[in-house]
């Protein structure tokens, strides 16, 4: 989530990343699986040195845009890692397509330098906070997966993610699971630690948009996990539920810092 403005060496590995994704989403139907999987792989690394040249920047900087970026990293980590434990698994051309997307933003939205006496807590708690939203950011892409194949199944077709789909709802609920675990951990953070982190103290704990929005995502999580448990909520009913935390998470930071840093042209 820090990022600062790239130079002009970052400017041109940001525009080679984005070509690399866009060749690999463009062909990833022609190409063969190995070729398509070694071309993300080369793009998520591109990628990854992007982030990277960004932190290592002065002054650094945050926003909208690099959270987004990041959080596109993330997924796409967890979908290589997973790719090899299942090859056969595809969404290669919707992820690639993502991180094209992304890997661009920060040109155009680089966010506010960060300020010199934030507190040292405060990276490690957004660094809670991005892993909570890459993991629950892959549990989306794989809730979308099975229901494409849930509905494939229904008309007759072939299920085009390659994988059993109670398989592929076991490993989504996994993914919801261990980022609810890390967005609670970012929340309780936040509120144990508050007055270290942004100034504030548990008497007068901030309810902006950011904290509200969170609230409202942990609780859809929350409902929809007790719910699969008490009640064996799967299907639809289920992804729904993946999908409005997912709403939620999306307008509590990176919603609010895009409508405080494009719109309103306030640096929060």
């Amino acid at each position: 989530m820090i990022l600062s403005s790239l130079p002009s060496a970052g400017l041109w590995l940001s525009g080679a990343t984005a070509l690399v994704y866009a060749a690999t989403a463009l062909g990833a139907g022609a190409a063969g699986a190995g070729r398509a999987q070694r071309w993300l792989a080369l793009a998520w690394l591109l990628h990854a040195w992007t982030l990277v040249l960004g932190l290592l920047e002065a002054p650094p900087r945050f926003g909208f845009a690099p959270a987004l970026s990041m959080t596109a990293w993330l997924v796409l980590t967890v979908y290589v890692v997973e790719s090899q434990i299942y090859p056969q698994l595809q969404a290669r051309w919707p992820l690639a397509a993502l991180g094209a997307l992304t890997v661009l933003l920060p040109l155009a939205f680089p966010g506010a330098p960060l300020h010199p006496s934030a507190s040292a807590w405060l990276p490690l708690h957004w660094a809670l906070g991005l892993a909570a939203y890459g993991l629950l950011g892959a549990a989306v892409v794989h809730a979308a997966l099975m229901s494409r194949a849930e509905r494939l199944m229904r008309i007759g077709g072939g299920a085009p993610v390659g994988l059993p789909l109670l398989t592929l709802e076991r490993i989504t609920f996994r993914f919801v699971e261990a980022g609810f675990v890390l967005l609670t951990a970012t929340l309780a953070a936040g509120f144990l630690f508050g007055e270290q982190i942004y100034g504030t103290s548990l008497a007068r704990w901030k309810w902006d948009h950011k904290t509200v929005f969170s609230l409202l995502a942990w609780l859809t999580y929350a409902v929809l996990l007790a719910a699969r448990a008490r009640l064996g909520w799967r299907g639809r009913r289920a992804v729904q539920m993946i999908y409005a935390g997912a709403v939620f998470l999306l307008l509590g930071y990176a919603g609010s810092r895009f409508v405080l840093e494009v719109i309103l042209r306030r640096s929060p």
